[in-house]
């Protein structure tokens, strides 16, 4: 396929499907990621190998990033070494939750090498990604998007947000909030109604079929919670970043988050109890815990 060559750094559980979804549609696509087993993953879906996130940005004109943390994007992209210092880059594509703030200092940074920086942050989980069925939302220059989208279109369904960098990023932040917080009052709710002696699977079926209904009962506790796996597929330690980044932001912003706030620490519970390496379902086995019951059906 004709286009502009592409690079990916960053092969997880995110990234990795969605780098192969770009080898998939016929994409030339230059790889790198720390883990070595990532990269021969990527490369056994037919994407290229470079020895460097910078050997990446010598050889691709738009180079994805998909990592866990904001002080990793930082390194990666403004670092000595970085993708800043490529040959070839003219746009570096942010997949990862950074949060507003650091956005803004890394698209400051590379647009001193004159490289446009597009925030992309993806919800779907590694279903999503995987399938292709991810919400985007992205922010940055227009017409770096226009040269984009046709890329990012692999991915999901596209939200552009506005030009401002970061912007995306908010409504990242303000989704993952959203997310976490329907995690934990679920939990609260269908431990109580289990300690009452209600079968688990009828309570939840009462939910889902009245005004309680959200993304935690819908979806996470059938698949994650009430078969007892708690393999949904999202980090404790993410979500808990995920959370403290948005209140911070918020309190930055002068935007009080009071139920946000004991989210965060119901993750923070979570991260201490359980690792940060858990599934962040597991919100749902403090609440059990403490209150002697386990939610199963």
């Amino acid at each position: 396929m004709t286009g502009h060559s592409l690079g990916f750094v960053g092969l997880g559980r995110m990234g990795g499907p969605m780098a192969a979804r770009l080898v998939a549609a016929g994409h030339e696509v230059t790889v790198f990621d720390a883990d070595p087993k990532a990269v021969e993953r990527a490369v056994a879906d037919g994407a290229k190998a470079a020895a460097s996130a910078k050997a990446v940005a010598d050889a691709a004109q738009i180079v994805f990033i998909s990592l866990p943390t904001p002080d990793i994007v930082s390194k990666v992209v403004l670092a000595e070494g970085g993708l800043a210092s490529g040959a070839a880059v003219k746009t570096v594509i942010d997949l990862s939750t950074t949060g507003p703030s650091v956005a803004a200092k890394t698209s400051a940074g590379l647009a001193e090498h004159a490289i446009a920086w597009l925030d992309a942050p993806v919800s779907g989980g590694i279903a999503g990604a995987t399938n292709g069925t991810l919400a985007v939302m992205v922010s940055g220059p227009q017409a770096a998007y226009d040269e984009a989208k046709l890329y990012l279109a692999n991915f999901g369904k596209l939200f552009y947000v506005g030009e401002k960098a970061g912007l995306a990023q908010v409504a990242k932040l303000a989704n993952n909030l959203l997310a976490a917080a329907a995690m934990v009052v679920s939990s609260e709710a269908m431990v109580m109604g289990t300690k009452a002696g209600i079968d688990p699977k009828v309570l939840l079926d009462i939910i889902n079929a009245g005004s309680g209904r959200n993304s935690a009962t819908q979806d996470k506790f059938p698949r994650s919670v009430l078969p007892g796996t708690f393999d949904f597929g999202f980090a404790t330690g993410l979500s808990y970043k995920d959370v403290r980044l948005c209140i911070d932001e918020a309190e930055a912003m002068g935007v009080p988050m009071v139920a946000g706030a004991a989210v965060r620490q119901m993750l923070a519970v979570t991260n201490a109890k359980f690792g940060p390496t858990s599934d962040f379902t597991s919100i749902t086995r403090v609440v059990e815990e403490w209150a002697g019951v386990e939610v199963r059906g």
